[in-house]
C-alpha cells in the first residue's frame, strides 16, 4: 500500500481493530479512547465526531487539537521499524498510535503508556 493510500484510510475503519486488539487482552474501549485522546488532544466528543465523519489519518493528525509533546517518548519497534527512526511525519504519528495500542494490549500500566 502506498503512503498516499495509507493516509487516506479512515481512522474509523481501523478503530474497531484497535478496540478488538485491546479487548482480546482484557483492556477496554474506554482505554483505547483514552490513549487516542492523550496522543491527539481530542475530547471524547471531538474524537467521536472524527470517527463519525470517517476522517482519514492524514487529516485526523493534522486537525488534532494538540498533539501531545510527550509522544516523542514513545519508542521501540512496530512492524519491524523503530518508531523513533520514522522520518515521515504522518507515518510516525500512525506508528505512535499503533505502538500505544500495542502497549495497551500487552497489559502495560496506563500511567506508563501515557508517559506519566
Amino acid at each position: 500500500m502506498t503512503k498516499h493510500r495509507i493516509y487516506s484510510v479512515s481512522v474509523a475503519s481501523v478503530y474497531p481493530h484497535y478496540v478488538a486488539k485491546a479487548e482480546k487482552k482484557g483492556r477496554t474501549k474506554a482505554e483505547v479512547d483514552e490513549v487516542i485522546r492523550w496522543l491527539t488532544g481530542h475530547s471524547q466528543k471531538t474524537l467521536d465526531d472524527q470517527l463519525a465523519k470517517r476522517t482519514n489519518f492524514e487529516d485526523f493528525f493534522a486537525q488534532a487539537p494538540a498533539m501531545n509533546p510527550l509522544r516523542s517518548l514513545v519508542t521501540g519497534m512496530i512492524c519491524g521499524v523503530r518508531v523513533e527512526d520514522i522520518e515521515e511525519p504522518v507515518m510516525r504519528e500512525i506508528r505512535y498510535l499503533d505502538k500505544l495500542i500495542d502497549e495497551l494490549a500487552k497489559g502495560r500500566a496506563m500511567e506508563k503508556i501515557l508517559r506519566k
